[in-house]
């Protein structure tokens, strides 16, 4: 109705105001001072509501935006602990320059070229030994080549726009070409689609089909120093990867996805159940024990012969 006035929220209230005018006995219909009483009981209401989502959201951002300086602050420090351990001698003192015999140099070389080599490639390419063709355990799936690997928030980034991503939410930031407000975008955000885009543009800064679900009344965008759109997308589904954002966007491997450490606390008391469960059965087949669900047909069939005593389970097998 808002957007239908071309004056906005004022326009919008005095239509609803003359229609009750006109139309209604709201102004005198009841007792003195009724009408504007209930009128400030129910603005009162929904501004209490209005001011506690606001808060939620802006809560949810500074969040968002702690994680990211975070892992940009992770990443910092990674690269110049990297580097440093590339410039600094390995003797301590300082570099020399010193002759080295053939044998050495190809050491050397070789070496040089298994750092640069990715893991899954340099399992990929490995000799088999003694003349057996077993590839290295890191080798990729068939299914999984050809996809890229995650970024440091398990996401991707893209050209036009980067994402990262928890089993609960996906955060996503979206860089504009010049400074503008937030009246200036078009932003739609819908069960399994998104779209943002500059009023006016010819041509969308994102617009697809999301890779999964989510639930649209939970999530939030905020404008960025008028140079970012920053999202925080709520999966409906909380216990998967997204391998993408939107179905035309290249596939990362979910498999080398390093989620972050998080307390079972935190999770909601569903997803907390579901991830302890996942714990145990991981546990129990690192020592070679039934997991949960095998563990409940055992115990059921241990049920069934105490039940049955007169009958002989001796040759009965147990999958």
């Amino acid at each position: 109705m808002a957007q239908q006035c071309e004056g906005g929220v004022p326009e919008m209230l005095e239509v609803i105001f003359s229609f009750l005018a006109r139309k209604t006995d709201f102004y005198t219909g009841g007792n003195e001072g009724e009408s504007k009483k209930m009128l400030l009981d129910k603005f009162g209401k929904h501004e209490a509501v209005a001011k506690r989502e606001k808060e939620a959201k802006e809560e949810r951002f500074r969040e968002m935006n702690k994680k990211q300086k975070e892992r940009a602050e992770k990443e910092k420090r990674k690269l110049e602990e990297d580097t440093r351990k590339t410039e600094e001698p390995e003797d301590g003192g300082a570099s020399r320059i010193a002759e080295v015999t053939d044998e050495e140099a190809e050491k050397f070389m070789k070496e040089e070229k298994e750092k640069k080599t990715p893991k899954d490639e340099k399992s990929a390419v490995q000799e088999p030994s003694n003349g057996s063709e077993k590839v290295g355990e890191e080798e990729e799936d068939e299914d999984d080549k050809g996809k890229m690997k995650p970024n440091a928030g398990n996401g991707c980034d893209m050209d036009k726009y980067s994402w990262t991503q928890t089993l609960e939410e996906v955060e996503l930031r979206v860089p504009l070409p010049t400074p503008c407000r937030a009246r200036d975008l078009v932003v739609e955000i819908e069960k399994k689609k998104l779209k943002v885009q500059l009023k006016g543009a010819s041509e969308a800064l994102l617009d697809g089909e999301l890779e999964a679900e989510v639930k649209v009344e939970d999530c939030i965008w905020n404008l960025e120093d008028r140079r970012s759109v920053l999202f925080s997308l709520c999966k409906i589904n909380k216990m998967s990867w997204w391998s993408r954002l939107v179905k035309t966007d290249p596939e990362i491997n979910t498999k080398k996805v390093q989620p972050e450490n998080s307390k079972l606390s935190d999770l909601d008391g569903e997803t907390r159940s579901m991830v302890e469960k996942m714990m145990f059965d991981q546990r129990q087949k690192e020592m070679g024990l039934p997991t949960s669900e095998e563990q409940k047909k055992v115990d059921m069939f241990d049920k069934f012969k105490k039940s049955h005593p007169e009958m002989d389970f001796s040759n009965c097998k147990f999958n």
